[in-house]
């Protein structure tokens, strides 16, 4: 069954796409959720018109989105996170934390649920890369630290 998601859907596509999914899977979740749409002719037509009205605001936010990835690449982000002994952290440092320290250090707000750590689990103090997916044309890698307080 194909279906028009109407927003990102993590695993599966981003918004505006057609994408293919079991028939359960749209009428049971996605359709009720709000998250997709059925694709007939109206909504293909609907589709387009979105999709013009979009390229037309992302050229306007092209600019924003190029200098948000200038100040990103150039920021050094560090982290700080309670320690033992042998400079394991007490807990872990995940998408929340990262988000927050961008926000704190740079003045940028980056949703949590489109940050992931190139490396897996932060349990141990040191420097870690995140992945930032800004969009579904612009992925960036940002180097970060987490030291010890």
């Amino acid at each position: 069954m194909q279906v028009i998601l109407l927003q990102d859907v993590n695993k599966l596509g981003f918004a505006d796409e057609v994408v293919t999914v079991k028939p359960g899977f749209a009428r049971n979740f996605l359709l009720p959720q709000g998250m997709a749409m059925n694709h007939n002719a109206t909504n293909m037509k609907l589709l387009e018109e979105r999709l013009k009205q979009r390229d037309k605001k992302d050229a306007k936010l092209f600019a924003d989105l190029q200098n948000i990835i200038d100040k990103v690449k150039s920021a050094n982000i560090k982290i700080g996170a309670k320690v033992g002994t042998t400079d394991k952290i007490f807990g872990s440092v995940g998408a929340v934390q990262i988000s927050e320290a961008i926000k704190n250090q740079i003045g940028i707000d980056i949703d949590r649920r489109k940050i992931s750590v190139k490396e897996g689990d932060v349990k141990l103090t040191g420097a870690y890369t995140a992945i930032l997916n800004l969009n579904k044309d612009h992925q960036i890698e940002m180097p970060f630290e987490v030291v010890g307080e």
